[in-house]
């Protein structure tokens, strides 16, 4: 069930790409009223148009929650159309990579309650990670609420200090692309190894999302899980021996590529 504040005062959508539409449409499958939803968008999808919900007009003068879903680049343009509701009862979410609440402080006013959250593309299918951190004016039912929208696609945790963001950006919000490297990386040897393309892009696509859904549910951690389907001296020992190597394996090449994320997260929000 929805916040029963949203739906009397109203939600409103700042941007409804691929990331709002996805959280749009857990919202309305989650009960909340179309017709408690305004939606800002210059390009609508043909999908956004057969929602019943307020296109691109006049918005509620006091809603509940206003969620900032434009790309950081669009931000500059954006976020003054909703300077008018800052410094009052409604709270602002952003799910725009590298900005930080400060700068929302600026625009809206510092004692806007503003909520930085950072979500991931499996929200598009229920299963994304959101991370949230808001600012002095944040109270226990803004947070609450914020996460009753937020775990209608996926999960949520709270981090303890803004500067936490770059790290969960660098994981679990670039993280869904690293994952889809690796499955590109293992069709291409599997096909490499003499399996048709198609059939190694199939073996890898499942062998990820099992082990990942083993991962999610198992009692044992991932270092357990490794070790109860490696056999001494058997094929997938061999295949670790290369994927563990200290130097050039997987660890020392991901803490390089998180890294280098986080740190072009911190490089965005210095603008």
């Amino acid at each position: 069930m929805m916040d029963q504040d949203i739906a009397t005062r109203g939600l409103v959508l700042l941007g409804c790409g691929k990331m709002g539409s996805a959280m749009l449409a857990g919202w309305l499958t989650h009960g909340l009223p179309s017709q408690s939803v305004w939606i800002i968008d210059p390009h609508p999808s043909d999908w956004l148009h057969t929602q019943q919900v307020h296109l691109n007009t006049d918005l509620p003068s006091d809603p509940a929650i206003v969620i900032i879903a434009v790309k950081p680049q669009m931000m500059g343009d954006a976020l003054p159309v909703m300077a008018a509701l800052g410094n009052g009862s409604t709270c602002f979410v952003s799910i725009a990579a590298g900005t930080p609440i400060a700068h929302f402080e600026d625009v809206l006013g510092p004692q806007t309650p503003i909520i930085r959250a950072m979500p991931n593309t499996p929200a598009a299918v229920g299963q994304g990670m959101t991370a949230l951190i808001g600012n002095d004016q944040i109270t226990d039912k803004h947070m609450n609420m914020a996460e009753t929208l937020l775990q209608a696609v996926g999960r949520t945790v709270r981090l303890e200090d803004e500067t936490q963001m770059d790290a969960v950006t660098a994981v679990s919000g670039s993280g869904p692309a690293y994952v889809f490297h690796m499955i590109e990386a293992m069709a291409a040897a599997g096909q490499a190894e003499g399996l048709s393309s198609a059939l190694a892009l199939e073996l890898a696509k499942a062998t990820v999302a099992g082990a990942g859904a083993l991962a999610m549910t198992a009692k044992e951690d991932p270092t357990q899980l490794r070790v109860n389907v490696t056999s001494p001296n058997g094929t997938t020992q061999a295949g670790l021996d290369v994927l563990m190597d200290e130097r050039k394996g997987l660890k020392h090449l991901m803490k390089n590529t998180v890294k280098a994320a986080a740190d072009r997260s911190r490089d965005l929000a210095r603008g």
